[in-house]
């Protein structure tokens, strides 16, 4: 009897093979591909990634159906609607009419120079490994008996949480409390430090009073020491003995990168618990591998930061060219409201790296006839932390921060003093004009409490005709 023979797996030769087609993946692809670069893209899951399907869009579609006043069904559908628009734009039919491969399956590193995807060996010039992040559970007693949501499940609800317990204080646990309130849900978050800990106190207490004032019910400084309960009736019980009962959970407690399945050890490259290892120039411990985004560890875990670290290896991979990430001007942003958002140092930060050398200004919402004219001129703030002349942080608490923080992070990239600043004109009125606000701030008491310029000014009036 005659075996029957076993196929042989198919084999792709390419310039470069991409894991990963979320935010930083499809962007080395896409840039790669068009420039003339043979590309293989590996994606075992949803093209987009976490952010599309997950994360940054829906998260940002249902705060703003919440604002909306949307019935929880109707948020829902906006949610889903706003992914099904966008994501022609990261499908796999749109990348292979770009011209790459694109494999859907999951990648393992077979040897340094290959990997092997659906039964398909791909061997590259280069590899970006841009796998992403997934939800980190802690390890809390009972956690793994009881129903509980993340930011990747939460989306499958088809009706509102009677009361939404959350697990976590940070950006996601703020902003999915407040949209779950104003949609009608009672809503407890636990956090057993801060909430908002890594932003400016000021700040992040502005948006935790808000949340306050909407009747969320912030639980800080405690931590989730043990869970029971069942589909509909969760208990969690606190560090302090107090007990919070509610209809759903959602654990928002950080992220994991997405390393463990690549096979790396085959690969040569060093990774720890946290992701894995890279340089400034984002290559690993195999200089034919790069790794991008939340996979990196002690990496920013932004979407924006992935599409930025991109575009660094892309200069690298496709002409040779030296380039290193950096930091210093990476924005972010939590869309709750008021927004808060953040470039550089924060103030305490700014103190402690340049004690007496650093000055502090700022300018408030109440201030902006933009603000004032649409209703939005309440409590907020820009600050700006400048050393010499120059700003190395901003932050901006209240309406569009997040909008208003970009211009920051172009000055900070630039790394432009304050003078280059002053003659930026922005138009009449719009919430522009707080960061313009800023910067008078800070020549203010230079032109007006100067004996010196007035001495001059004097001299001018006298000796000019």
């Amino acid at each position: 009897m005659t075996k029957a023979k076993t196929a042989s797996p198919k084999r792709i030769k390419t310039d470069i093979c991409v894991i990963g087609a979320g935010s930083g993946g499809l962007s080395v692809a896409a840039g790669a591909v068009q420039m003339g670069a043979r590309v293989v893209l590996i994606e075992k899951g949803e093209m987009g990634g976490d952010c599309l399907n997950t994360g940054c869009v829906p998260s940002k579609a249902l705060l703003h159906a919440a604002q909306e006043g949307l019935s929880y069904p109707h948020a829902m559908e906006h949610v889903r609607k706003t992914i099904s628009t966008i994501a022609p734009h990261d499908s796999q039919e749109r990348f292979e009419g770009l011209g790459c491969t694109v494999i859907r399956a999951e990648a393992r590193f077979t040897s340094p120079k290959s990997v092997e995807a659906g039964g398909i060996k791909i061997k590259a010039r280069r590899f970006v490994i841009a796998t992403g992040s997934r939800p980190m559970l802690l390890d809390i007693p009972g956690l793994s008996t009881v129903p509980y949501l993340t930011n990747e499940t939460i989306w499958g609800l088809t009706g509102c949480p009677r009361h939404l317990i959350i697990l976590g204080g940070g950006p996601i646990g703020m902003e999915m409390a407040q949209a779950h309130r104003r949609l009608g849900a009672e809503v407890t978050v636990i956090e057993a430090f801060d909430a908002l800990g890594r932003e400016d106190p000021e700040a992040a207490e502005l948006v935790k009073a808000t949340l306050r004032a909407e009747g969320v019910a912030l639980r800080e400084g405690v931590a989730a020491e043990r869970i029971s309960g069942a589909a509909g009736a969760i208990q969690v019980t606190l560090s302090d003995g107090q007990v919070v009962q509610g209809s759903h959970l959602l654990a928002a407690t950080g992220r994991r990168a997405n390393s463990e399945e690549l096979g790396l050890e085959h690969a040569d490259v060093d990774r720890s618990k946290n992701g894995i290892k890279v340089g400034a120039d984002l290559r690993t411990s195999n200089r034919r591998i790069y790794a991008i985004g939340d996979v990196v560890s002690g990496g920013l875990q932004f979407t924006h930061v992935a599409g930025y670290q991109a575009g660094i290896i892309v200069r690298s991979l496709l002409f040779a060219l030296p380039a290193k990430a950096r930091t210093h001007h990476i924005p972010h942003a939590t869309y709750t409201d008021p927004e808060l958002a953040q470039v550089g140092l924060t103030e305490a930060a700014a103190r402690e790296k340049f004690a007496e050398k650093l000055e502090v200004v700022r300018a408030d919402y109440t201030g902006n006839d933009r603000a004032i004219a649409t209703g939005r001129g309440g409590a907020g703030f820009i600050k700006l932390m400048v050393v010499k002349g120059r700003p190395v942080g901003v932050t901006i608490v209240g309406p569009e921060a997040g909008e208003l923080i970009a211009f920051w992070s172009l000055m900070l990239s630039l790394k432009l003093k304050m003078s280059k600043i002053a003659g930026m004109v922005a138009p009449y009125p719009t919430l522009a004009e707080l960061n313009k606000r800023a910067v008078s701030a800070y020549f203010t008491p230079r032109l007006f409490e100067n004996r010196k310029v007035k001495w001059v000014v004097k001299a001018v009036q006298r000796l000019v005709p």
